[in-house]
């Protein structure tokens, strides 16, 4: 049984956050959940909610215990970015893109195979 849960148009650059979903990926929740906990990074805490969603619901929706469940998969994607506009000299302007990013996170009750 795979559950998952999706966290759209988050404020934070894929790239500083894709390396701490490589990271929880194949790991029981509950390890997952410590390490989030305990990380002081801004990925930390977005991945965080969208994995303690993703156990709710587990526990709400298909009845499964989360001390059971494993993390299948920990995806972020890019999301739409935000134009905005930095002033230079001379009247002139430099374009700044804001990005946004898609977490998703893919819960199982099998234990993954490792890589």
């Amino acid at each position: 049984m795979e559950v998952s849960a999706t966290a759209r148009f988050v404020r934070i650059s894929p790239s500083k956050a894709r390396d701490l979903a490589r990271t929880i990926q194949g790991m029981p929740v509950p390890e997952a959940l410590k390490i989030t906990e305990f990380n002081a990074r801004k990925a930390a805490t977005l991945l965080g909610k969208t994995l303690k969603s993703a156990v709710a619901n587990a526990e709400n929706n298909e009845e499964l215990d989360a001390e059971q469940l494993f993390v299948k998969t920990a995806r972020v994607n890019e999301g739409p970015r935000m134009r905005r506009f930095w002033p230079r000299a001379r009247g002139m302007v430099s374009p700044i893109q804001k990005k946004m990013s898609h977490i998703t996170v893919v819960l199982t009750d099998e234990r993954p195979k490792r890589r």
